[in-house]
């Protein structure tokens, strides 16, 4: 054979180790073409475990002509028959009945073949020698030995893979660009394609809403766009919605308003959705469509993943790449191109795709195209381009102007990929570059700090074979950058002088691009969909002097007041199969020297008047908590202390808790024996809610008066239970040698304190239920008032306060008449068996026997 052929395909023959059957390929891929078939491509058989092969491509009944991709599969039930699918100007599923020596056409539909080189996959059932598998764009069944076929409905298109259960063959999994499904049923039922995190994500973007979303293309799925946290325990598919676009390109939202999106897909298509009210447009710069046609027959080159972005300067501005840069300001009705020609518009590689014997154009192969591009945030209409066949362009005056600056030492055909321009130095930019296509594997990264006339590049410390896609520039910390290679997260401090791996918990994947938002690294992956590093406070902060600090807290980033992150009813838990939330509330991160067992940290959480909130340590029972060497992270849930409790009591609306802080100013102080330090921190309003931080304030200070309140009541109870308690106690220890006035006296108060105890509390309710017979008191209404008052995010109502009003002095005439109680009718109690000089200590009185 040659060294562009491989193999395609290849099975055992069951039962027996020793045939083999082999498929063979030629297959050459160019950044600009492919092409399926040739020379080495054929069936081979081996009869010895593969030590010797025969070439059976020319057996009787097989085609002549150019062979291209070859799949094969032995019956399992009946071995003498063997199936093979071939790519061939006469192919389609062929079978022999006798181990091969000749071969029968069964079938040429074209629902089994079209795009052989994507497809071209065979199997049988395990039991049924005539029932044959073709998995294609549709998943197709043979019953009758491959002659017919019919489609079968699957949960997603484009099959690329079968597993058969080789004891059952109603077991099966079938592999497609949806993930993997499974069925028991051989294919009348399947499991969901929606419970695997294996989205091929192509390029990222985020909107202005909050939470903000993020948007993208996924390969072989809608382009869509997911929220980037919830309200809700996590974050699942129907925080997931489809957006502009389709599969293959960019997805933008407008900056003014996120319900309308733009993408783009293969052959230039440009979409504009308004998710409010559902309209979708058109607005393809050109709108013909050339499917199926090479480059040269296009006006434009579009590549499948061409660059659309909106301006930062100027949010009506949308940007869309060809082989020319085109704007438009008016949402596409009409479209200005901006540049010339910025590639190398080589013709010879802009023919047709896919042959020798199908042709194959969706606009993958589009060559000599703008494939990154950007205008620079830091300066109004500089614009830098970067095509996939070698070319970098700057313009200094909105396109009006064109340079070529292409790095002198970068290799001819690189596939400029990403585009980031530094946030802070003018004139600074960073291009990535790709030459795996051309098997080349290294990572080629290139700065310039003056506009492109000079270069550095910029790799050391990325591993010679991890090709790098995707470089982004910290927005704070000057010379931070982070770099997405084909094997991982690298990040420089030191503007590229050097790379580390940045890995994390990141599963090894190819990173396809990187974006910045709110100070979140979001991390988008050829596979294993989306990954977010929350808040990049730590490593823009990291520096050499911290290691030898015995503790370091780090800056606070701003926090929003928003519910989200727990399970239902507020329960905790986890949902499975969902993306994870970002911790709720103000995230504190700290570093610790050392934390043996003898290390005590406490943490005092304080308000703008630092007055105490809440206390957390080490040693706490209530508020305790755990910590490590080295970098440790505290969540402060916002939430105050919650009211009393009293264990046991029924409430139907529950106990009282502890409202969230109000939006403003609060600080934290770390203390680690002798070490402390105190850091200020934020809580931001959640912008989603139309209320001043006045009114936050005055919900918060209603809410803790009411809570307080729930605590007077709930104290009281317990006074009234341990008094309760003492004087059952005292009454049982004297028996009956206790004098009958204070008996009298303690009857009498035990018949006070529960006349109070009944109003405050329904006593009588010893189950869930028990108040729908037993109507709730005091506590409960109390407790109904603070959860209608804490629904929301909004000043206390009127008829809030005047319910306020209403119970507070109700619940005040009965403290009030337990304070009476405990300050005379119980001190007169005590005073009375101090004058009778009864034991108040004592073992209970035996009767005397008569």
């Amino acid at each position: 054979m040659n060294n562009q052929t491989g193999c395609s395909d290849l099975v055992m023959e069951p039962g027996n180790p020793n045939v083999f059957y082999a498929g063979t390929w030629r297959l050459i891929r160019t950044p600009y073409s492919m092409e399926s078939g040739g020379e080495g491509s054929g069936l081979w058989k081996s009869t010895d475990g593969g030590e010797t092969w025969k070439n059976i491509s020319a057996n009787k009944g097989l085609p002549k002509n150019t062979w291209g991709i070859v799949g094969v599969a032995v019956a399992p039930s009946n071995t003498d028959k063997i199936y093979t699918i071939l790519e061939n100007k006469n192919g389609g599923l062929f079978m022999s009945e006798d181990g091969g020596e000749t071969w029968t056409l069964q079938s040429s539909d074209n629902n089994i073949r079209q795009r052989a080189w994507y497809y071209s996959k065979v199997f049988v059932d395990p039991q049924n020698e005539n029932k044959v598998y073709c998995p294609n764009v549709n998943f197709m069944v043979s019953n009758d030995g491959g002659k017919t076929f019919k489609e079968q409905d699957t949960p997603h298109g484009d099959h690329h893979d079968l597993w058969i259960d080789p004891e059952d063959g109603n077991r099966m999994i079938v592999a497609d660009d949806g993930g993997a499904q499974v069925s028991f049923d051989a294919g009348n039922n399947w499991s969901t394609c929606l419970n695997q995190p294996t989205a091929q994500v192509y390029r990222l973007s985020t909107d202005n809403a909050f939470p903000y979303r993020i948007l993208a293309g996924q390969q072989d799925n809608s382009a869509f766009r997911i929220k980037s946290r919830t309200y809700g325990s996590a974050i699942t598919i129907d925080d997931m919605e489809n957006a502009a676009g389709a599969e293959s390109g960019y997805v933008v939202a407008d900056p003014l308003n996120p319900e309308i999106t733009y993408g783009g897909n293969y052959m230039g298509m440009l979409q504009r959705l308004d998710h409010k009210t559902g309209e979708t447009r058109l607005i393809n710069v050109w709108p013909v469509d050339n499917m199926g046609a090479g480059a040269e027959a296009a006006k434009y080159r579009f590549q499948w993943n061409y660059p659309i972005f909106f301006s930062p300067h100027n949010p009506k501005k949308l940007y869309a790449a060809g082989n020319h840069l085109f704007s438009t300001e008016d949402d596409g009705k009409s479209w200005k191109m901006i540049s010339p020609d910025l590639t190398t518009n080589d013709k010879v590689k802009q023919a047709s795709s896919g042959g020798p014997i199908t042709q194959d154009n969706t606009s993958v192969e589009y060559y000599c195209t703008i494939f990154t591009t950007t205008e620079s945030p830091l300066e109004k209409d500089l614009l830098w381009s970067g095509s996939d066949d070698g070319l970098i362009y700057v313009s200094k005056d909105g396109g009006a102007n064109w340079e070529n600056v292409t790095p002198k030492d970068s290799p001819k055909w690189m596939m400029w990929n990403c585009v980031e321009t530094d946030p802070v130095k003018k004139g600074t930019a960073y291009f990535v570059g790709t030459r795996y296509k051309l098997d080349d594997f290294a990572p080629y990264i290139y700065k310039t700090e003056d506009y492109g006339k000079t270069w550095k590049k910029i790799v050391t410390g990325i591993p010679s074979m991890h090709f790098t896609r995707t470089i982004r520039a910290d927005k704070k910390r000057p010379g931070l950058l982070y770099a997405g290679t084909e094997y991982g997260m690298y990040i420089s401090y030191n503007d590229g002088a050097s790379w580390e791996s940045f890995q994390l918990n990141l599963p090894m994947v190819p990173i396809t691009d990187l974006a910045i938002k709110n100070n979140d690294l979001i991390v988008g992956t050829q596979g294993r969909s989306i990954y977010i590093l929350d808040d990049l406070t730590v490593v823009q902060q990291q520096n050499e002097t911290i290691a030898n600090k015995k503790l370091h807290v780090f800056d606070v980033e701003p926090a929003y007041r928003m519910p989200g992150g727990r399970g239902r009813f507020g329960r905790g838990g986890t949902v499975t199969n969902a993306g994870a939330n970002p911790p709720n509330g103000t995230v504190i991160n700290y570093y610790l020297k050392e934390a043996d067992d003898s290390a005590k940290l406490s943490i005092e959480v304080m308000d703008k008047d630092k007055k105490a909130i809440k206390t957390y340590s080490t040693t706490s029972k209530d508020n305790k908590i755990e910590i490590n060497k080295g970098l440790n992270q505290f969540v402060w849930d916002m939430n105050y202390p919650v009211a009393e409790k009293v264990d046991g009591l029924i409430l139907w609306n529950g106990f009282v808790g502890g409202p969230k802080a109000a939006p403003g100013q609060y600080f934290a102080k770390f203390k680690l024996g002798k070490d402390s330090t105190e850091v200020p921190f934020t809580i931001l309003a959640d912008p989603n809610y139309k209320i001043s931080n006045a009114e936050h304030t005055e919900q918060f200070d209603f809410l803790i008066k009411v809570r307080d309140k729930f605590s007077e009541v709930m104290k009281a109870i317990k006074n009234i239970r341990e008094v309760r308690s003492q004087m059952n106690d005292f009454t049982s220890r004297m028996g009956k040698g206790i004098p009958k006035e204070v008996k009298t006296q303690i009857d009498t108060i035990n018949k006070q304190m529960t006349a109070v105890e009944e109003s405050l509390h329904q006593t009588k309710a010893k189950s869930g239920q028990d108040v729908l017979n037993f109507p709730i008191q005091l506590d409960d209404k109390l407790a109904s008032l603070y959860r209608a008052a804490g629904a929301g995010q909004s000043a206390p109502s009127n008829q809030a306060k005047a319910a306020y009003a209403e119970l507070s002095v109700l619940i005040d005439v009965q403290l009030n008449k337990l304070k009476n109680i405990m300050s005379e009718d119980v001190s007169k109690l005590n005073q009375l068996i101090h004058e009778k000089t009864l034991p108040v200590i004592g073992v209970k009185s035996e009767s005397k026997e008569m």
